[in-house]
Parts: C-alpha cells; sequence; structure tokens
C-alpha cells in the first residue's frame, strides 16, 4: 500500500470514529474538510460552528447560522439549496440537527429543526417530488416534507450513509459505505435487493441513460440498472472517492493515485491517456461548458479543455477535499487548513477574493 492511499485510509477511519451514531459525544474538534453550496448571488460555506453566506462578487460575509456560536452544532456537509428557497443542511452536533435556512435572511424556516436521526449528517438530502430524502451516517434515509416533518417511516438500508441520493425521475439511488447500492422506488418505499459493488462508495452514483455510474473502493465504474443488474464498464488505477461527473456522453473520474479519466461512455473507451497532476484527487471534476476543474489533496485547482490540456494551473494552498462548485463564471473552492476558507476564481484563473473565517 503507498502512502497516499494509507493517509487516505486512516482518513477514513478518523472519519468512522467521528461519524459512529454510537459515539458517546462530539468530538471537541472536527478535523475535516467544509461543504459548499452556491446560486448566482451567494456561497455558502459549513464550517464548524456556523454556515457563512458570502457575498461572490466581494468576497465579503453576508450572515452566518446561528448567529452565536452553539457547542452542540457543528457543520461539514454540504448544503443544499431546494427549490421553493430553503437551504438546508445537517449538523454533525449532538443532537443531529438537519436544519432549514432562509438563505435571503439567514434566519430559520421551521420552528424546530428535524431531530429523528441517531448519527451524523455527512451527506446532502435529496428534494424530489416535493419531499426531502436525508441520508443519515446511523443507516437510514429520512423522509421528510419540505416543511421538516417526518411523513413515512425512515428506511433502514444499512451502512454508514456517507452521499446524497440521485434518482432518475422514477427511483432514488443511494450509496452506502458498507459497499452496497440501494434501488428504492418512492412510491411504494420497497428496496431492491442491495447491489455489492466490492468497496466502499463513498460517492453518489450519477444518473445516465438507463441507469447510473457509480465509483468505489473497488477501482472500478460500475453501471447499474433499475432491476439491479450491474457490470464494470472500466476500472481506475486506484480507489475512487468523488463522484463521476457525466457530460454530453463523456464520464469524468478520478482516483486517490490522482488520475483524472475520461471515458465514452457510447465505445467504453478511454478518450486519452489518464492525466495525473500533483497527489490524489477527492473532489469530483467539475465541468463547465468546454472546461473542466479539478482540485486535488495538494491544494492545487486545474483548468482542463476537452482534449485534456491544462489550460491553467493554480496553487490554493492548504489540502482540498471539498468539491468546487461553480456561480457564474466564478469556480469557488474551499481549501482545508489553508490561510482562508474560500476562494473564488474567475474563468481565466485569477483569484478574485478570499474569505478568512474569525479566529
Amino acid at each position: 500500500m503507498n502512502m497516499k492511499k494509507l493517509n487516505f485510509v486512516i482518513l477514513l477511519a478518523l472519519g468512522a470514529i467521528l461519524l459512529s451514531a454510537c459515539s458517546g459525544g462530539r468530538a471537541s474538534i472536527v478535523n475535516t474538510w467544509a461543504g459548499l453550496a452556491a446560486d448566482g448571488e451567494r456561497a455558502y460555506l459549513a464550517s464548524g460552528s456556523h454556515i457563512y453566506a458570502v457575498d461572490v462578487t466581494t468576497g465579503k460575509e453576508v450572515w452566518r447560522y446561528p448567529a452565536e456560536t452553539d457547542s452542540n452544532i457543528i457543520f461539514y456537509a454540504n448544503p443544499i439549496l431546494t427549490p421553493d428557497g430553503q437551504l438546508l443542511a445537517g449538523s454533525e452536533g449532538n443532537t443531529h440537527e438537519l436544519v432549514s435556512i432562509n438563505p435571503e435572511t439567514g434566519k430559520d424556516n421551521w420552528t424546530a429543526p428535524f431531530l429523528g436521526a441517531k448519527g451524523k449528517w455527512v451527506a446532502t438530502p435529496l428534494i424530489f417530488n416535493e419531499t426531502i430524502y436525508a441520508p443519515n451516517s446511523d443507516g437510514f434515509l429520512y423522509i421528510l416534507d419540505m416543511n421538516g416533518e417526518q411523513i413515512s417511516d425512515p428506511i433502514e438500508l444499512g451502512g454508514a450513509l456517507w452521499s446524497s441520493p440521485v434518482t432518475d425521475g422514477t427511483y432514488i439511488y443511494v450509496t452506502a459505505l458498507d459497499h452496497h447500492l440501494h434501488i428504492i422506488d418512492p412510491a411504494t418505499g420497497k428496496t431492491g435487493e442491495p447491489v455489492d459493488l466490492g468497496g466502499a462508495i463513498p460517492g453518489s452514483p450519477v444518473v445516465g441513460d438507463g441507469g447510473v455510474y457509480v465509483g468505489s473502493f473497488s477501482s472500478n465504474i460500475e453501471f447499474i440498472k433499475p432491476t439491479g443488474n450491474h457490470e464494470v464498464i472500466t476500472t481506475a488505477a486506484d480507489w475512487i472517492w468523488g463522484t463521476p461527473s457525466l457530460d454530453n456522453g463523456t464520464l469524468y473520474y478520478a482516483d486517490l493515485s490522482g488520475n483524472l479519466y475520461s471515458l465514452d461512455v457510447a465505445s467504453n473507451s478511454q478518450n486519452w491517456d489518464a492525466v495525473q497532476p500533483d497527489g490524489p484527487i477527492v473532489a469530483s471534476p467539475l465541468v463547465a461548458g468546454d472546461t473542466i476543474y479539478i482540485v486535488t489533496e495538494a491544494g492545487s485547482l486545474l483548468s482542463l479543455d476537452r482534449d485534456a490540456k491544462v489550460v491553467w494551473e493554480k496553487t490554493v494552498g492548504g489540502k482540498i477535499y471539498t468539491n468546487p462548485v461553480l456561480s457564474g463564471e466564478i469556480v469557488l473552492v474551499a481549501p482545508y487548513k489553508a490561510e482562508f476558507a474560500l476562494a473564488a476564481y474567475d474563468a481565466a484563473g485569477k483569484q478574485a477574493w478570499t474569505f478568512t473565517l474569525e479566529k
């Protein structure tokens, strides 16, 4: 086992300890990376005791939630903006809160957070048919209405659930660290036989034509149909952590040896030899027009064209595990253990601003 993979084994083990539903209490320090989401006006950074709304034009803080530090609340899961104008975020803290925030004001939407989960919130909920499907590290998928009220019994899937579910418009697909993909019919609440992919799955599936693509610590990308039939369509040199990105028939995915791949899904053939920058790649590739953005554990942000040519490369600093996010023409990057918590870059690679948390 090489040192890069060993570092991630240690990281995964530490994460499992922090996220265990059986732990006696919250660790005083959460040693993990931040969550990030954005719209056209603001970035929403989930980091430690607060969620910060940051103006994407100026890099200035607009609000923080909660306004005062609460020792029972710690955020690091990616928030999600809902179609009806809510910002949902789950806490790692003692009370395991799932909260709804007004993204304009930073105030609560719900009079009380959802407190029904037994474990930490790592995964981002899925919003489908005006329903919240929220996977928790306790192995249950919680089903809520848009007011945060539980509307049916949670579905026990087993294994820690770290990634956001996806839907093809009929079925919901959920991955777990216990190697399984679960296929759920939301109309009936029934689940099919779990699909064993042979390795832990910390990333989400990506929906394709007639099924989903999933990467895992088996180092494979598999295609799974709604029936549960599945096949390996390609492999990587190392474990796959992040969610693949599918764009115009091309699947982009990366591994923990730092390789970026481009697969033509129609022919199951690689479009080019793997690109290997300067370190392991945990975050998902971000595809924007004809540009692919990737970030590395070594703290780099790269812009590539569709032929794998590096257009520009920037040293952000720290280590980058959080998925880069697009807001208009701005790419947002949230480094871990850097001098700042968030940075914005334009399409030419010029740093527009940085945002630093108060000490």
